[in-house]
């Protein structure tokens, strides 16, 4: 059976370092424990999925030692390294078995071991798998290692609403895609505004 491999792209929840576009809007502390909080839950939700979990993480220093799997779970900790966040994803990929590889973020609370599972079953019946982001973003990015696997990284427009079509547009002509159903990626105070918003409408249901 070909290899399954989790990349989770993520960053300590430390002030000045993650969610500084949400620091905006909330102010550093909030954004310290929202940062935290969706952290625990994609660790979390990884751990229970059952597939091999990886963390890709920046400060590159935090990788390879006791710190770093500290803070992330007890989970195998990478360096993301230098370069854009297309440089990022493709040492992930280069680093990947053969087999299927996910790429997720930590910026969506409610990403689960289902979900997860849901995307694998997804790439058994096609070449790849997007979890939507309601900002047209993605919370999750899956495509199939071969040989002959090329990198959809390139030229894409992220942290904007083009993101997920730019990578689906690099994908080979007649790409069978799944879809796993959009969430609520928290980058900036209306997310999170959003978001809770959200439970507080499933809460009175």
């Amino acid at each position: 059976m070909h290899k399954i491999s989790l990349l989770i792209f993520a960053k300590p929840p430390r002030m000045g370092l993650a969610k500084t576009r949400l620091a905006e809007g909330v102010g550093p502390t909030q954004a310290r424990r929202i940062a935290g909080f969706t952290l625990a839950t994609t660790l979390s939700a990884a751990r229970a999925s059952g597939l091999d979990a990886k963390v890709y993480t920046t400060p590159d220093l935090l990788a390879g030692g006791q710190q770093g799997r500290a803070l992330f779970g007890g989970l195998e900790v990478h360096p993301q390294g230098a370069g854009t966040l297309t440089d990022r994803l493709e040492r992930g990929l280069r680093d990947a078995q053969p087999g299927m590889v996910l790429f997720v973020g930590s910026d969506a609370p409610d990403v689960s071991p289902a979900l997860l599972r849901a995307a694998v079953r997804g790439l058994m019946r096609h070449d790849a798998v997007f979890g939507p982001a309601v900002d047209g973003g993605f919370w999750l990015f899956g495509m199939h290692k071969g040989p002959k696997a090329r990198s959809p990284f390139r030229r894409v427009r992220w942290s904007g609403p083009h993101a997920m079509q730019d990578v689906w547009s690099h994908l080979p002509e007649g790409a069978r895609v799944c879809l796993l159903p959009p969430l609520i990626d928290i980058d900036a105070a209306p997310d999170w505004e959003s978001w809770r918003l959200s439970k507080r409408k499933s809460h009175r249901k």
